[in-house]
């Protein structure tokens, strides 16, 4: 029977952070397969989405409704399709087209239906062919977010002086810039996490530290509607509660690895700092590899004793799970769930049921290179078709979920190998392609420093030095 409880893990875990020292970051050579896998990824976007607006469902093969997140990742990765030779320019200029035509006329009002956003922002989830509000889905600040990122990358990138590629421009710029910021905007300074019609804004607001950086940043670098002064202020305020680890391996926590990673897909961070960081001594990037050497280590010590746990097989973020389901493990009862945000104990929001998702480690491999592609091959090598297929990795897996008894609610049980996921996510996609992309040439990073509306939202939060000058 397993003697440790959560006090004796949390307990442990300073520790574990003081003993460990992190190495220089190398940069190892990407094997081979890299490449398939980098296809296969970019080809759930390319295949998936729907020709007649341009929406990307959120997961496949069971895509009920659209995501806007994944829109903004398909954005991104049509240009990445292009550069590596896995379509042409000219159908990846008019599916762009195709989709920020359909943003730019989309219904946009107060009703609770037959609209797809309001004062420029839009829902979280879009029904995939009439493109309006998904049930009662809310009203996505970092939805929308990550919606933009990828329409101004677009922006960027479709520079010729064709028409087509000049309407992209223009669009981009049009619908980004009608976002009201000061709208979502708090008392606080800071931004609501949502909003819905007739009930008002979400109370839970984007402050400390998590994957709404990108809405700060955005909202102060608008070029319609900016938010007001006050909004860096806010989201830094509650940061001392979310520091862990000592000396090199100090850094800002969030227990689930997205979001290390969704800001810094399209804002390269390296060698710009704001206030914090100037204090710190590092940047945001140094911050985001700090956190995936803590993610692995906390996965190789192991105080749940999950089965597969290891030195390369580890994981831990949003994803998909077994199913919330109370059963025997190891002599004591556990708890697993389904979709759940997964992360190392003793971190902010953490949970761990043994569900491992391989965009964890992918979607930091621009940070920790040197540690996450042994990851990947690791996972590929053991686990095989169970876990790739189609469109590269399939979202999660838990080795430890071996009930074959049990009917789970998704996905299916191997009695050998564990539990594995059916679907592939968009927004779990998204990092891999990006952040391999990333790694190999700054593909992203390189276009998005040109950004005005980044520039503006990075001076206006205190950041300078490196590439901002």
């Amino acid at each position: 029977m397993i003697a440790l409880d959560r006090r004796q893990v949390l307990a442990g875990l300073p520790l574990m952070a003081a003993a460990t020292r992190l190495p220089a970051a190398p940069r190892p050579a990407l094997d081979p397969w890299f490449a398939d896998l980098e296809k296969r990824t970019f080809e759930f976007f390319w295949e998936t989405a729907n020709r007649d607006n341009g929406l990307v469902p959120d997961r496949w093969p069971d895509p009920p409704f659209a995501s806007i997140a994944s829109v903004g990742f398909a954005l991104t990765a049509y240009p990445i399709g292009v550069a590596r030779g896995w379509c042409t320019r000219d159908a990846a200029r008019d599916l762009t087209l195709t989709t920020l035509r359909f943003f730019d006329r989309a219904r946009q009002g107060e009703a609770a239906s037959g609209t797809a956003g309001y004062k420029g922002f839009f829902y979280h989830f879009l029904h995939m062919d009439s493109g309006l509000r998904y049930r009662d889905v809310e009203l996505s600040s970092v939805d929308s977010s990550l919606l933009f990122l990828g329409i101004l990358f677009a922006g960027l990138w479709y520079d010729r002086a064709d028409p087509a590629e000049a309407e992209i421009r223009r669009l981009a710029t049009r619908i980004v810039d009608r976002a009201d910021w000061p709208w979502f905007q708090t008392a606080s300074g800071s931004f609501s996490m949502g909003w819905h019609p007739g009930k008002g804004f979400i109370e839970r607001s984007w402050d400390g530290y998590n994957e709404g950086m990108m809405v700060h940043l955005l909202a102060l670098g608008s070029g319609g509607h900016p938010a007001r002064d006050g909004a860096w202020e806010a989201w830094t305020k509650p940061y001392p509660a979310f520091w862990r680890g000592s000396g090199d391996t100090r850094h800002l926590a969030f227990a689930p690895m997205f979001g290390h990673q969704y800001s810094q897909m399209w804002i390269d961070f390296r060698g710009i700092r704001d206030a914090t960081m100037r204090r710190e001594g590092f940047d945001y990037f140094e911050n985001s590899r700090r956190a995936t050497y803590a993610d692995r280590a906390y996965c190789i010590r192991n105080p749940m004793q999950w089965d597969g746990y290891g030195r390369d097989i580890w994981g831990l973020t949003a994803c998909d799970g077994p199913g919330d389901f109370r059963l025997e493990f190891k002599g004591e009862m556990r708890q697993f769930h389904g979709y759940s945000a997964r992360g190392p104990l003793g971190q902010p929001d953490g949970l761990d049921d043994g569900t491992i998702a391989p965009t964890a480690a992918l979607g930091s491999l621009a940070f920790a290179p040197e540690i996450c592609i042994p990851a990947a091959l690791a996972m590929h090598r053991r686990y095989g078709g169970n876990l790739y297929g189609r469109y590269g990795f399939r979202d999660s897996f838990n080795p430890s979920f071996r009930y074959a008894d049990v009917t789970v609610t998704s996905g299916r049980v191997d009695p050998a190998q564990g539990w594995f996921a059916s679907d592939w996510l968009g927004i779990d996609q998204g990092p891999i392609l990006g952040a391999l992309a990333n790694y190999r040439s700054d593909f992203i990073w390189s276009v998005m420093r040109r950004s005005p509306h980044l520039r503006r939202g990075l001076t206006r939060a205190g950041f300078g030095g490196g590439w901002l000058g």
